[in-house]
């Protein structure tokens, strides 16, 4: 069992230092000798752990979008539900210094899609997932149930799901605190307004 342990701690390191590299230079600078590098290893130890660059972009991917799973679905239900779903979008939206350098990462991801076709299954599922979530969110919301939503309920998730995803691409080009505040502003509004029925 250690043993496992640590190979699974050395993947989540070696994918942090492809992340790094990413930030710093985008994905194309992403190499075993580059991440070996960056992590501190040799670039034998590397391929021991990822053969390819392929597999080591693909586990990059997959580490991220668990990381966000695990911390969107580990948020306090504090408050009433409209206030958990603005704590939920707002983790899907780069708010923070974290989700931005997980936006950032992913959008690169993405862009190398055409290249590695195992990035965009990951994509597709990642999309479907978030997609999936925004009409569970509206359904609870609408105070329906959030796992039979209704035609209505569909309509406002898919609507809330377009809305992060838009807010969530101008704050990557902008980033001032009133844009913060405006965005925030906009997906308070929406929820408020799914809950009332009005959108």
């Amino acid at each position: 069992m250690p043993s496992r342990i640590d190979r699974e701690a050395r993947k989540a390191e070696l994918a942090e230092a492809a992340w790094r590299v990413i930030l710093r230079s985008g994905v194309s600078a992403v190499s075993v000798r580059t991440v070996a590098e960056e992590a501190g290893l040799a670039v034998g130890s590397l391929r021991h752990v990822f053969p390819t660059r392929t597999e080591l972009l693909v586990y990059s991917a997959e580490l991220m979008m668990e990381r966000a799973y695990e911390r969107i679905t580990n948020l306090p239900r504090e408050g009433s539900t409209e206030d958990h779903v603005l704590a939920v979008v707002k983790n899907l939206v780069p708010f923070t210094e974290q989700t931005r350098a997980e936006m950032d990462v992913n959008i690169a991801l993405i862009a190398e899609a055409t290249a590695v076709p195992e990035l965009k299954v990951l994509r597709d599922s990642a999309h479907a997932q978030i997609a999936a979530a925004c009409i569970w969110l509206a359904a609870a919301l609408r105070g329906e149930d959030p796992d039979a939503p209704s035609e209505a309920a569909t309509r406002s998730g898919r609507r809330l799901h377009a809305l992060t995803d838009g807010l969530a691409l101008h704050l990557m080009h902008r980033a001032e605190s009133e844009d913060f505040e405006r965005a925030a502003e906009i997906l308070e509004d929406e929820i408020r307004g799914i809950a009332a029925g009005r959108n």
